[in-house]
């Protein structure tokens, strides 16, 4: 069941990093190269997780597990296809749409699209929620051990995909066509969603507890399970003492009859009890703790690479340290099941928590080395009110040829402007230090294994600290608020676009990393007491992950 389960999550999440990378690139290429289509499809995405986190997660408990999975599957890679084929008639009738009710019906099939692929994201949120946060901790059973074992060979799956996946689409569009490469992931979405339904219908004949699922908790008392605070509690090593109401010998209420407007209510009354119930949690400064980790540029995203150009770092050079990142992240999964054996959960929340932050400091120096850009003197929006008052046009990326693009330099995705690569000497600007890029990056991506440590603890956390009628909507309400500190980090770019000002939002992101890891350790504190900075090393006559006395869990 562990292998099947293992195959069946490489199979969806290559098709996800598939899709991810490629609907930017297609969107991009849709609208004229303009990173509009790109920037609202984001926003929609990180919006809808957002505000229906909560009600995705509590579907998940109030259905069978079987039923979830299958359903989110079977959306996920329907929606995918159906963008995939939209998107092949839209690269093969552009022009004709255009002409058709003065370009109104291309709008609605880019409205279509951007639609579409967000139910496609949404779907795989559900699916994450059930697979990763309830499959896996009933396949594993009440060993710990076996827990965290299969949570890093997760991770370890995800650092790859992470990177073979983007390559293998990527190869495929720029030597076919970016309709050839709908079409590819369109095919590879409706194989893999047969192969993983027989995989998932396998896992499931194979672990017979996964068909057994508590009945969903009234809200009446779900409020008194989530009353006792983890101050209450103090077990003596990382997990919260819960203890399940069994509710498998009540008999089923006779449904009342709802009138409109409570159905209308509903969904907003799931939405407020789900954050309730994620605040009532022992864990809650826990899970914060890990989305404050989202407020931040310090990651391998548009944000960086767009600043790296700016510094003059080449694609070739990003690649590899991207390569870098997650050879680093992979190291980080093994230094976590190692760590955990030797320390306990929570005390490698706190050592990872530690290597991040200390990571992060290269980071924090290379603002102030030499070569670092940052000037606070520079209005962020200085280059683009002189252009507006002198009715200039604005820089767009579409704005060299891409002959020019790939004969000059590489275009500065910050500003819009090109950096020559192979002007007249005599003309050219003074090469820019690398001494800061080279901290800037070795901090990230030496980071990455505290954060990958740190990000499994938590989630370990949460999967033996959550009742299983909860597990649902509050691991949705987790990826909310994980959504909405990455929203929070885009809008501060936004604030302050400019190279310049990059080094603030570094400095910003440390600060955010720190208040992160600060959470955790009052919570750390809460959990162990005096016992926070004693490891011990498990007897090995014992069961395996074993814990002191008194430190069980009935989850």
């Amino acid at each position: 069941a562990k292998f099947l389960l293992y195959l069946g999550h490489a199979l969806s999440t290559w098709g996800d990093r598939m899709w991810h990378f490629a609907v930017s690139v297609f969107l991009v290429e849709l609208y004229g190269n303009s990173l509009l289509l790109t920037a609202v499809y984001g926003l929609v995405v990180a919006g809808s997780v957002l505000l229906l986190g909560a009600l995705i997660g509590d579907w998940v408990d109030k259905n069978s597990r079987l039923k979830v999975a299958q359903t989110s599957l079977v959306v996920q890679n329907s929606s995918v296809i159906l963008c995939g084929v939209i998107l092949m008639i839209i690269f093969l009738f552009k022009t004709q749409l255009l002409t058709l009710y003065h370009g109104w019906l291309l709008t609605l099939c880019y409205i279509l699209v951007i639609t579409i692929a967000n139910i496609a994201n949404l779907a795989s949120t559900a699916t994450a929620i059930t697979i990763q946060r309830d499959w896996i901790v009933v396949v594993a059973g009440e060993d710990r051990s076996k827990l965290a074992d299969m949570n890093a060979t997760i991770r370890r799956i995800d650092q790859l995909t992470n990177i073979l996946a983007p390559m293998a689409v990527g190869q495929i569009m720029t030597f076919g066509s970016p309709m050839i490469g709908c079409g590819f992931i369109s095919g590879w979405n409706l194989m893999s969603m047969c192969v993983e339904y027989l995989l998932l219908w396998k896992v499931y004949q194979k672990t017979p507890t996964l068909a057994r699922k508590s009945a969903k908790v009234e809200a009446s008392e779900l409020k008194q399970l989530n009353v006792k605070k983890e101050s209450d509690v103090k077990p003596a090593e990382g997990v919260q003492l819960i203890i399940e109401k069994d509710v498998s010998g009540l008999e089923p209420q006779q449904e009342k009859e709802v009138g409109c407007a409570a159905r209308i209510a509903e969904p907003f009354i799931t939405f407020r009890d789900g954050w309730v119930a994620y605040y009532n949690q022992p864990v809650f400064l826990a899970g914060m703790g890990l989305a404050f980790l989202y407020m931040t540029v310090l990651g391998f995203d548009c944000i960086t690479t767009g600043y790296a150009y700016t510094q003059g770092l080449s694609g070739s050079v990003l690649s590899l340290l991207m390569g870098a990142s997650a050879v680093t992240g992979i190291m980080g999964t093994v230094a976590f099941t190692w760590l955990r054996r030797k320390c306990g959960l929570i005390r490698t929340g706190l050592i990872s928590g530690v290597a991040q932050f200390a990571c992060l400091i290269l980071c924090a120096i290379s603002v102030f080395m030499p070569g670092s850009p940052m000037d606070l003197t520079v209005s962020p929006f200085a280059d683009i009110s002189a252009r507006l008052f002198e009715n200039e046009p604005l820089p767009t990326i579409a704005s060299p040829e891409p002959e020019m693009v790939f004969a000059t330099g590489m275009p500065n995705l910050l500003n819009g402007s090109i950096a020559p690569a192979n002007s007249d000497p005599e003309m050219s600007p003074e090469p820019v230090p690398l001494i800061s890029v080279s901290l800037l990056f070795a901090g990230v991506i030496a980071a990455r294994v505290g954060l990958w440590s740190f990000d499994l603890t938590v989630t370990q956390l949460l999967q033996e600290n959550v009742i299983e009628s909860e597990r649902g909507i509050i691991n949705g309400v987790q990826n909310s608020m994980n959504y909405l500190l990455d929203l929070l980090h885009f809008i501060m770019v936004i604030l302050a676009p400019n190279p310049e000002a990059f080094g603030l939002l570094v400095l910003i992101s440390v600060s955010f990393v720190a208040m992160g890891h600060i959470m955790y350790f009052r919570f750390a504190q809460k959990s162990l007491g005096k016992q926070l900075f004693v490891c011990h090393t498990p007897d090995p006559k014992a069961a395996p992950d074993s814990s002191p006395p008194g430190n069980t869990s009935t989850v």
